[in-house]
This record gives structure tokens, sequence and C-alpha cells, in this order.
């Protein structure tokens, strides 16, 4: 196991446990109550919530890692080996190998997603859930979603199309891809110095195959979940009781009716409302997520 050096000067640890059909990389640091962040994309792997999230770790045990296929997790998985079930049995073997009863789940856009899903299939595991920008909850928010982003910004949406229609792109050329990303992103910031930094983080640890495969990963894990027309969430979140903590920054992506539904549906959750911040709010401003996440775990 490597150790580098975090944010606040402790040693993370790294490594990687096996799965049917892939092994999977980690990292943790941090003392206290276990928390794993689910990264988002879903073509992305964990690399982009470093350095800035590990402002966590002074008040838990902050662990990552990245999901199969993507990223520092690609190795030889094949993308029809990926599934929903697949995601959750992946994360169900991550709380086993760090011999955790239970794990609080922080998770980010289509982490968000992929925690939900989680803790309404197994509560029991989950001591807490903290939504950080997550996506929406069911195939209708997918389209309102989908339906203010064409109103508010429809030269992204023509910007989108065009680079995305290049053969540079369709190769997974990680310049284009980064392109595509500083275009699908940039409404959701104010600091272009900041949008930068985010778009270099998503691919450090992807090449051109690895992007095609996360790519294709993503079109599965989306046509099993948000494409589906009767795909809905808050059914079973409904039901849930365990205590919840929904975070969403005023300049996010996701319509902010997305996120309060989602606060609404689960018992008891609370809802903090980040002004002036967009849907990367850890990146902007540390300090003011670490806050009420690190209050929401004592």
């Amino acid at each position: 196991m490597r150790a580098h050096s975090a944010l606040q000067g402790s040693a993370a640890r790294e490594g990687r446990f096996a799965v049917r059909g892939a092994e999977l990389y980690y990292r943790e640091l941090g003392r206290g109550t276990p928390v794993v962040a689910l990264h988002g994309g879903p073509d992305f792997d964990h690399a982009y919530f470093l350095p800035e999230l590990d402002r966590l770790a002074d008040s838990c045990r902050l662990i990552y890692y990245a999901q199969r296929g993507r990223g520092a997790s690609s190795g030889n998985v094949r993308p029809e080996n990926v599934t929903l079930a697949s995601e959750l049995a992946d994360l169900d073997a991550l709380r086993s190998h760090l011999g955790l009863e239970s794990m609080a789940l922080l998770g980010h856009s289509w982490g968000g997603v992929l925690a939900m899903e989680y803790a309404t299939r197994h509560p029991e595991r989950v001591s807490r859930l903290i939504l950080l920008s997550t996506g929406p909850a069911s195939h209708a928010d997918v389209l309102l979603l989908r339906s203010e982003r064409a109103r508010n910004a429809p030269h992204d949406i023509a910007e989108l199309a065009a680079i995305s229609a290049t053969p540079e792109y369709a190769a997974g050329d990680l310049e284009a891809d980064a392109a595509y990303l500083r275009i699908h992103f940039r409404s959701t910031f104010r600091n272009a110095e900041q949008l930068e930094r985010l778009v270099r983080s998503v691919r450090v640890n992807f090449t051109r195959d690895a992007v095609l495969k996360a790519r294709a990963i993503e079109k599965r894990l989306i046509d099993e979940t948000w494409r589906r027309s009767d795909y809905d969430l808050f059914p079973k979140l409904a039901r849930l009781r365990v205590p919840t903590l929904v975070l969403y920054g005023e300049r996010d992506l996701v319509p902010v009716e997305c996120a309060r539904r989602i606060a609404e549906a689960i018992p008891g959750a609370r809802f903090h409302h980040f002004g002036g911040l967009g849907h990367f709010c850890y990146l902007e401003a540390p300090d003011a997520v670490r806050m009420p996440v690190a209050e929401f775990l004592v």
C-alpha cells in the first residue's frame, strides 16, 4: 500500500480489493465515522474530488473508491458486465473488505443516485446519507433537468453537439473530451480557473481507451435508470429511515426542485443551500461544505 500526503498533512492510505470480474482501487484518510464518497459521471472516477474534499477527513474516516471500469479501477472490465446491480454489489464489497458494519455515504451527482439506491436496499448498513449536488431521483426530474438546461443554456447544447460529432471526441481524444467537459460545466462555475482545475482532474487516471470504456458504462447505467420512463426512487425514499443531509448549490446544473423533492421525501432529512456555489461546491468552497457535513456526522 502506497501513501500520499493529504491536504491537511496526514497520510492517505491506498489499496485494491478483488470483486467478481474486477479489482477496485480505494483511498482513505482520517479517523472516526467511516464516510464513503461516491463519485459522479458516471463516467468519471474519484480523482475530481481531490484534494478539496480531503478537508472532510478532519472529522471522519474518509474513503474514496473508483467505480468498476472507470479510471483507477478500469482494469480488464468489460462495459457489458457493469450494471446497477454490480455497482451496488461493489459498494457492499468495499464495506465488507474494510470490515464495516455500517457506513455513511456521501454521494455527489450520479453518486447521489447510487447512494440512494444502496440506502433504500440496505438501510441497516448506512449510518448517514449525505447527498451533495445529487442527480435526480426520477425520470420525471431528469426530463425537468434537460428542459431547464435547454432553456437556460441553448448555446452550450449546440456546442456540445458539435464537439461530440467530431472524430477526435468519438475516438476518446483527451483534449476533445476536455473541451466537451469545459462547455458542459462552465455555467455552474463563476471562476474560470476552478473550472479548468476540475476539467484537468477528471481524466487524471484515464487513457483514450479508458474514456471510451467509461462512456459505454455510463450509457448502460443511464439506460437502466434515468432513461426508463418508470424510474422513480421517491416511493422508496419515503420509507427510508436513515438520517439524511441534502446539500445544494445555487448555481447547480440540477434544478433546485429536484433536490428539494428528495429532501422532502425522506423523513426528517435536512436541506442545506449554498448561495452562489455550483455543482462542485466542495471545490469552490471546501470549508463551507465541510462545516455542515462535520456537524451532521456528530
